[in-house]
């Protein structure tokens, strides 16, 4: 195990259960259930931050490693994100040791990054049950623990938010401490810069920790960098900068002006910070994230200290930290399935289907040998939507916009008009992030900018954050878009080419996280006629109007249904909008009961169709008509088959509806 994990306890995970363990290294293996022998000799012994005030320094070093050790051993057989928590494991520790949450409030950016602070306020015991069904978050979550004070699973809102808390702290005449931890890649977002704008015209007392894992330790890092790096965030200097200050305003404004320049070259010395230095923070670092002897005196100084003015402590780390396959994987072992511990190994089950990502992926590269006004944009998503491949082939025409969907969107528009053929692709839940240039840049212009929004649905251990379950309510409501949604991988195929085929305005498609169902792909996808739908299957009694990913669901259901004696009528709507009319007013003339089904939010396709049963007149003869849709709640985290069950959107729920109807008839 030694060569695979670094500087961790090799003890086993501290579990749900305490047990007396003998030499026998058996008896320190974990057992079925998660339940596990104690093994750590400081973490079994925290259970909350206010177990680690007595610590001393040594002690929190150790708790570190085994922090990191428990957060693999855990992950290891659930999976989920490693690498992110892997990285800030010192930072984690050393903030809860300095620091008093709850009354502090800690803001963690996004939140993959979180699973070393549930280990240390009171999850421990339950980190083998995270992203499971019934178990912990994958994020932060106000309803899951008063640590966690704000729920964040979108990047870019840890400085937003905790300056709200501190300025209601402020209101309220508080004297807490107010942190946020946001990443090097959410900070590249518009809102962050946004809120530190804020927060230095408002000179709110906060704490930003800018956690930077995208480089490595500078040689300067050593001990005289660890030396002034304290000095700097300590009272003292801060006393002395203010003094020279004033004693330079009095100097001829020349002189001012050389003194200024001067500081500032001083300052980049010590590690720059001039940009965050100029929005208002007092900026300190950069500081090694893994060495506790230079986090814990630099913490303490700033807890310390009479801030007047917002501070940004800029730390350096490395996702996976600690661990050798996380820190030589690619990715650092960012998103994980189950894996070998000892060799990083990921148990992933062989796919029988190609994902949906990669069928996009291909058919857009396809396209695009043929058609050099393609190109691709996507924001800070390359791997997830397979732009990651699009622009393996033609780099040049791939644009990744960072965590900045708002940019994405308005730079897709700026490029439609110069007759490029834009597709964005973002995930439908980040898509949200950019709705105002959806509607003000793209749509109102009807400028022909393809959206292309992987994970539709429901997305199992991500949960509620990450679901797909608005788009189509949401986009469906704006003039001029074009809205379809794949049943199958072949359909997402044309629906692409249909994409790349389509001039008169914006369009988006949707499609499944996950794999497809095993169908043949044409080789030459044709495009599709715009708002025509496909009847699947020819019945008598219902008519099931499925649009995206439920179809399957539809055809196993009518299987059932076919040996009760119902005869159901099963039909493709492939568009939301333009909705097919005839294809509709059909199914609704010829059959005693319609149900249409989506893995969407109420207000969506169902609803489209209702508008125009009862402006065609088509309700007015008793027609049934029953849309199956997502529950207007916020659906936990499970496994995707298990949220469609407790959605009602499966071939279980869809008989029993159909029972009911043909009951009632």
């Amino acid at each position: 195990m030694t060569s695979a994990i670094k500087n961790i306890s090799s003890s086993p995970r501290h579990g749900a259960e305490r047990h007396s363990h003998s030499g026998d290294p058996e008896s320190q293996r974990p057992v079925q259930g998660g339940h596990v022998n104690n093994g750590f000799s400081i973490l079994d012994r925290v259970n909350i931050p206010a177990d680690i005030k007595g610590l001393n320094d040594a002690q929190l070093k150790q708790l570190a490693t085994e922090v990191r050790a428990h957060v693999i051993e855990s992950v290891a057989q659930t999976g989920g994100h490693l690498g992110a928590g892997l990285g800030v494991v010192e930072l984690t520790t050393a903030i809860h040791a300095v620091f008093d949450t709850p009354k502090d409030k800690l803001v963690w950016d996004v939140g993959h990054q979180c699973y070393p602070h549930k280990v240390l306020t009171g999850r421990k015991d339950l980190l083998n049950t995270i992203r499971q069904g019934g178990g912990l978050s994958g994020f932060t979550k106000r309803s899951e623990s008063e640590y966690d004070p704000f729920g964040a699973a979108h990047s870019s809102t840890s400085i937003s938010a905790g300056l709200g808390m501190a300025v209601a702290r402020d209101l309220q005449e508080h004297d807490n401490n107010v942190i946020a931890v946001i990443g090097d890649g959410a900070i590249s977002a518009g809102m962050a810069y946004e809120a530190m704008n804020n927060a230095g015209d408002l000179k709110s007392r906060m704490l930003v920790i800018l956690n930077d894992n995208d480089m490595s330790i500078a040689p300067p890092t050593g001990a005289m960098s660890q030396y002034l790096t304290s000095l700097v965030s300590g009272k003292h200097y801060r006393n002395v900068r203010d003094i020279a200050k004033k004693a330079t305003s009095i100097l001829p404004e020349p002189l001012q002006k050389a003194a200024a320049r001067a500081e500032e070259t001083a300052r980049a010395a010590l590690g720059g910070g001039t940009l965050f230095e100029e929005m208002g923070f007092y900026y300190i670092g950069p500081v090694d994230g893994h060495n506790m002897d230079h986090l814990l005196p630099i913490l303490r100084n700033i807890r310390d200290s009479e801030q007047d003015k917002p501070v940004l402590l800029h730390v350096i780390t490395q996702k996976g930290k600690g661990y050798a396959p996380a820190e030589n994987a690619p990715d650092k072992m960012h998103g994980v399935a189950t894996f070998d511990v000892v060799t990083g190994k990921q148990n992933k089950p062989k796919a029988n289907a190609p994902a949906f990502t990669k069928v996009f992926a291909n058919t857009l590269v396809d396209l695009a040998k043929t058609d050099d006004r393609i190109v691709g944009i996507t924001a800070a998503m390359p791997g997830g939507t397979g732009m990651d491949v699009f622009g393996g082939i033609y780099p040049d025409r791939m644009f990744d916009c960072g965590i900045a969907e708002q940019h994405a969107v308005t730079f897709a528009a700026g490029m439609a008009t110069e007759n490029m053929k834009p597709f964005c692709a973002i995930y439908s839940t980040f898509l949200q992030r950019g709705y105002d240039q959806v509607v003000h840049d793209v749509c109102i212009q009807n400028l022909p900018v393809r959206f292309v929004l992987d994970r539709a649905g429901l997305v199992g251990a991500d949960g509620q954050t990450h679901a797909g379950a608005f788009d189509t309510a949401y986009l469906g409501c704006l003039p001029n878009m074009m809205l379809m949604a794949a049943s199958d991988e072949a359909e997402l195929a044309r629906m692409v080419v249909t994409a790349a085929n389509y001039n008169d305005g914006p369009c988006a498609f949707r499609f499944p996280r996950g794999n497809g169902y095993g169908v043949e792909i044409p080789k030459n996808p044709e495009p599709l006629e715009i708002g025509k739908g496909r009847i699947v299957q020819e019945g008598s009694d219902i008519a099931v109007i499925s649009y995206g990913g439920r179809l399957q669901e539809c055809i196993e259901a009518s299987e059932i249904l076919k040996q009760r004696g119902i005869s159901i009528t099963i039909s493709d709507a492939r568009f939301a909008k333009p909705l097919d009319e005839d294809l509709i007013r059909n199914l609704a003339k010829n059959h005693s009961a319609l149900i249409t089904i989506e893995e969407g939010s109420i207000g969506g396709f169902g609803s489209f169709v209702l508008e125009f049963l009862s402006r065609d007149g088509l309700l007015d003869n008793g027609l049934k008509v029953r849309t199956m849709h997502l529950p207007d709640i916020f659906q936990d985290h499970d496994k995707p088959a298990k949220q469609y069950e407790q959605a009602g959107l499966d071939a279980k729920a869809i008989v029993e509806l159909s029972m009911k109807l043909t009951s009632t008839t």
